[in-house]
């Protein structure tokens, strides 16, 4: 059986994907990876011992390169001719599943990892409702990545066609011999209680909220520290100007930027705090937790089916700052509790989202939907 797996960005396959696509080719299915250019496909080809083919997509909406995009990906589904179409990513599911299903590619399969939509408003959202309806209907097996994006999907009438959250969600796994507790590199300040946050430095992530809180925060408590790991996108999505400001002027607040090993951020740390407005099911939480860390999440898809209150961390509700920074200075003042959290937060972890039986599920499936004929 010859697979596509696409996405928008090679930066996703190379993330979601890694190691994935050289088990699906020992276990006999033909591989290919596609997304657009970058020297990340060179990695993928190299790493995964898979072809890969480059089709240019946009990630906003731009209707005439997308257009191009669709006959350039209907070209590669006719010249490739594969059994089963995969995408993750909203334009590159968008975009592969019309070319799939006007190529009359048998099984056609989108995850959807998240969904913009429910945080969008006005036409923006009616225009991206009405993509992810066209991504569905041109799909022959749609995957929510966790149970919230799938009670989106079906609340608001996105689709009737049967939806399946694989294992307990999630479509990465976490590798628990990578991500494991360990000693910081450098010892903790006496008496200090260090804060992480990673992700983009935008403002769906929360950005704004978490500054403002965390600024309070130290104000009273002097000794606390945030380190902040992830680029800003000025381009997308910019932070305030005032939250740029403060990030600049708080020697409290450390930003660190993209890194290739996130681990040492988290070693360091006490805490996670995540307050993003919208995920489909955050890796990040997921890494935390792996190293032992509890974490304050928003109560959105994916976070509040990690994190069960009180057990391996705390739910807040999104953007808002005075909720935040009332759990950010209860776990400051709190240790034991902390401490409580922190021990549970691997072992819960481990139970539901290790790496080997996330990528079993879909396997499973994969067999699954190939077995019956396809409609």
């Amino acid at each position: 059986m010859k697979i596509l797996r696409i996405a928008t960005i090679p930066a996703s396959l190379n993330n979601f994907c890694k190691g994935l696509l050289s088990e699906l080719k020992l276990e006999g299915y033909e591989v290919v990876a596609v997304a657009s250019p970058g020297p990340e496909m060179a990695t993928i080809a190299k790493r995964e011992g898979v072809r890969t083919i480059a089709v240019p997509m946009e990630r906003r909406i731009s209707p005439f390169k997308d257009l191009k995009s669709l006959w350039q990906m209907w070209r590669v589904m006719r010249r490739e001719r594969p059994d089963l179409v995969h995408s993750m990513t909203p334009k590159a599911g968008l975009i592969s599943m019309m070319a799939a299903w006007l190529a009359r590619v048998p099984f056609r399969i989108h995850t959807f990892t998240g969904l913009v939509f429910p945080t969008s408003t006005g036409l923006k959202r009616r225009i991206l409702m009405a993509t992810d309806w066209l991504t569905c209907a041109c799909a022959t097996h749609i995957i929510p990545e966790g149970e919230g994006v799938k009670a989106d999907l079906l609340n608001n009438h996105i689709t009737r066609k049967p939806l399946r959250v694989l294992g307990y969600g999630n479509v990465k796994g976490i590798d628990l011999e990578f991500f494991k507790p360990s000693p910081p590199l450098t010892p903790a300040e006496e008496g200090g209680f260090t804060f992480v946050f990673v992700g983009r430095l935008v403002g769906d992530k929360g950005t704004n909220e978490l500054i403002a809180a965390f600024s309070r925060l130290n104000k009273e408590h002097p000794e606390t520290r945030l380190v902040l790991v992830g680029p800003e996108e000025a381009n997308l999505d910019p932070i305030k100007p005032e939250t740029a400001a403060e990030i600049e002027r708080n020697a409290a607040i450390e930003a660190v930027g993209r890194q290739s090993d996130v681990r040492p951020f988290y070693a360091a740390a006490d805490a996670l705090v995540f307050p993003s407005y919208r995920e489909g099911f955050p890796n990040v939480v997921i890494e935390a937790g792996a190293m032992g860390l509890p974490s304050i999440v928003t109560d959105i898809n994916g976070s509040r089916e990690i994190i069960i209150e009180g057990e391996n961390g705390t739910i807040v509700p999104s953007k808002d700052a005075d909720a935040l920074y009332n759990a950010m200075k209860r776990f400051v003042e709190n240790p034991e509790e902390v401490k409580r959290m922190a021990a549970n937060a691997r072992p819960l972890i481990a139970s539901r989202y290790e790496q080997s039986y996330v990528r079993q599920c879909l396997k499973d499936y994969y067999k699954e939907v190939a077995s019956p004929t396809p409609s």
